[in-house]
């Protein structure tokens, strides 16, 4: 015999009439969304991380620094080398740098196709309408940040590569790393010079001191057993203007190897903590998310819209009959 069918229960009545239409809306809604985002393509973020450079300072101030320290003072020491690492990072001799560069990577032309390979410049590859336009968009495929407490610097590139994305970042490391060494040999080669410079300048003077004081004793052989007076002012005076200018060019002999050792040690050295990596792992668009965002959306509008009537007419009764 037949098992008999029990009708629904009142539960049951209230879900298939109140939630089946704006579950069906809803899903309908992520399903649309869900093929809108198999069109979009995905991109790959690689990110390498930069420690803080040391503060380089004298022995005295790092005496006078740990000194205040240990009493509660603070001592302010100075900028550190990597303050400006930011805006470096931003400007746009680094940008045209990366757009001239040559990369080689494998792309995906449309989402489901098969990888090609491919050898061109970053501008190429944008294919901006400007240099102004390729500038701006480099900025938003390659970003820089900082950690205002830990003072570590992250740099990032997304795109839709991901050999792109890990070049892009290597290539913006070596930028850094190359005008920093360019600032550095160019602080250090003009106090090189100049002091280069000064020593020539001071060799001359000697050589002319000598001179005089050669000229001079081929005359007076003995000048200091001289009954002149003026004879023996004259010999004193030469001998210590010869010392002077000889004490002068040793000085300025020591100060120019200290410009040469100082023009490499003033060169900073990027502390890197974490290479870029080579992504695996897409990093947008998050399609589960916003899928299942859009079908919650999608099932509370439909179910606000469907159920006004009777909210409003819950919230605002219309009197019963008429006046008596």
């Amino acid at each position: 015999m037949p098992k008999r069918r029990l009708p629904p229960s009142a539960c049951q009545r209230f879900l298939v009439r109140e939630c089946g239409r704006p579950l069906r809306f809803g899903l309908a809604v992520a399903a649309v969304v869900a093929g809108v985002l198999l069109l979009v393509p995905d991109t790959y973020r690689s990110e390498a991380v930069l420690l803080p450079l040391e503060n380089r300072a004298s022995g005295g101030t790092s005496a006078l620094a740990s000194a205040a320290a240990a009493m509660g003072v603070p001592v302010p020491l100075g900028d550190a080398p990597d303050t400006n690492f930011m805006d470096i990072l931003a400007s746009r001799r680094i940008r045209l740098r990366l757009l001239h560069d040559r990369f080689a990577f494998q792309l995906r032309p449309w989402p489901f196709g098969r990888p090609v390979a491919m050898d061109l410049t970053l501008a190429e590859f944008l294919k901006a309408r400007s240099e102004d336009d390729a500038v701006l968009e480099v900025g938003q495929h390659v970003r820089a940040s900082r950690d205002m407490k830990t003072k570590v610097i992250n740099i990032t590139a997304e795109t839709r590569s991901p050999e792109l994305s890990r070049q892009l970042v290597q290539k913006t490391l070596q930028a850094l790393e190359s005008y920093l060494m360019a600032k550095g040999r160019t602080r250090g080669s003009q106090k090189a010079q100049f002091t280069s410079q000064r020593l020539g300048e001071a060799r001359a003077a000697s050589l002319e001191a000598e001179t005089a004081l050669r000229t001079f004793l081929e005359v007076n052989r003995n000048y200091q057993s001289s009954p002149d007076p003026s004879v023996r002012l004259k010999g004193t005076r030469l001998e210590a203007e010869l010392r002077l200018r000889q004490t002068l060019v040793t000085n300025l002999a020591l100060a120019m190897e200290q410009a040469l050792l100082q023009e490499k040690d003033d060169m900073p050295i990027l502390n890197v903590l974490d290479p870029p990596n080579l992504p695996i792992n897409k990093a947008n668009p998050p399609r589960t998310r916003w899928t299942f965002l859009a079908f919650l959306l999608g099932a509370l509008g439909s179910w606000l819209w469907w159920s006004h009537g009777r909210i409003r007419a819950w919230l605002y009764p219309e009197p019963s009959g008429g006046l008596r």
